[in-house]
């Protein structure tokens, strides 16, 4: 199962899952569809560089506006319902719901995520492979592998160009993120050129900042501020 959010670090680790030989079919591309907040043609990058394997898409039953509104805040670092509720909750279902459909695979997941030690202190804790004891129920066994933890961005980016293949559009555009547009952990940097290459987006996330009176950056600077942009 290899989660894979359209970004250089999704897309460099289904190409070394392949270099270290798992076969075709036992390789399943799963993508949280974020709807409006995440990049614009991030699923026809996915299915350009995944080889042609097969692609489900998960997708919450409610979005992050709905969410921010519901709750009055923007999720936190401590409090990551953005990640919970929008992508891992939604992409088990569509897991469970695949291995179902699939009984010839007895029920074992191997769980990809390309998480890497130089991205954060938190991230370089983070074990790389583990048994997931929430997830083995029902006749599961589920484990959680990083594949790419050992990487640097540099070897992100030359596995990619190695392969003939490119990185999704943003990062040309100046961005060194690829999740949400506007991310709660993004850089002012990152901010900024957002706002520039998706001004829609950015005025709808400053109007709902200004109407549940909390800001989704961890500065608690408004995005305007932090931009510099007028909305």
């Amino acid at each position: 199962m290899v989660n894979h959010s359209g970004g250089k670090d999704s897309q460099a680790m289904l190409i070394k899952l392949r270099e270290f030989g798992v076969p075709d079919d036992q390789l399943l591309i799963i993508h949280a569809d974020l709807g409006k907040v995440e990049w614009s043609g991030s699923q026809e990058q996915i299915k350009r560089t995944s080889f042609g394997l097969p692609l489900v898409v998960a997708k919450a039953r409610r979005t992050l506006f709905q969410m921010v509104e519901e709750r009055g805040m923007w999720p936190s670092p401590q409090q990551r319902q953005c990640t919970s509720d929008l992508k891992r909750g939604p992409i088990e279902r569509e897991v469970r719901r695949y291995l179902k459909a699939n009984p010839h695979y007895r029920g074992l997941v191997v769980n990809c995520m390309g998480m890497r030690a130089q991205e954060s202190h938190n991230r370089a804790k983070a074990e790389t492979f583990r048994f997931n004891a929430r997830n083995s129920k029902a006749g599961r066994e589920w484990y959680d592998w990083l594949p790419i933890h050992d990487l640097t961005e540099d070897q992100v980016y030359s596995t990619i160009r190695d392969e003939g293949q490119s990185p999704a559009w943003p990062y040309f555009a100046g961005m060194t993120r690829y999740s949400c547009c506007f991310c709660i952990m993004a850089s002012e940097a990152d901010l900024k050129t957002a706002a520039t290459l998706n001004p829609s987006l950015y005025r709808e996330v400053v109007k709902l900042e200004r109407k549940v009176g909390h800001t989704l950056s961890m500065s608690r600077k408004p995005l305007d501020q932090i931009t510099g942009v007028a909305a």
